[in-house]
């Protein structure tokens, strides 16, 4: 017995094997990716001592955070039944304010905006926990 949405259930099946495919490959490319920054900061750190390469190791650090978020965030799609959570969004985007404040710390006005971004997402990042938007 077929109804009018087996072909959509058929569509939907489909377009979900092929996202799992592409997060399954973005996570392998994200692990190797991982493993060169591990590289990167081993040489980084046992480099000769420059001022330049202490920066250098504070932005490899906040990048390879970065990596296993995108990793963690692809493992609870998985584990959570195909539903990403906001709050991963949420903390990727405050990691990665902050990477760019190490980076570009030359404007105080472009840092205190940037300050202020991570400060609206900490905000949001409260509202996304309390019980007003908590999934049942």
């Amino acid at each position: 017995m077929t109804t009018k949405s087996a072909p959509g259930q058929i569509i939907a099946s489909v377009l979900q094997w092929v996202l799992n495919i592409g997060l399954v490959t973005l996570a392998v490319i994200l692990v190797v990716f991982l493993g060169k920054e591990t590289i990167h900061l081993a040489n980084v750190l046992f480099s000769t001592g420059e001022q330049a390469s202490s920066y250098l190791l504070i932005e490899g650090i906040v990048i390879y955070f970065l990596y296993f978020e995108f990793i963690a965030l692809i493992v609870k799609y998985f584990q959570s039944g195909y539903h990403f959570p906001l709050r991963y969004f949420i903390y990727i985007g405050i990691t990665a304010i902050i990477r760019l404040i190490i980076v570009d710390h030359k404007n105080p006005f472009d840092t205190l905006y940037y300050s202020a971004a991570i400060l609206i997402l900490v905000v949001t990042l409260w509202l996304a926990n309390s019980n007003r938007l908590k999934r049942e």
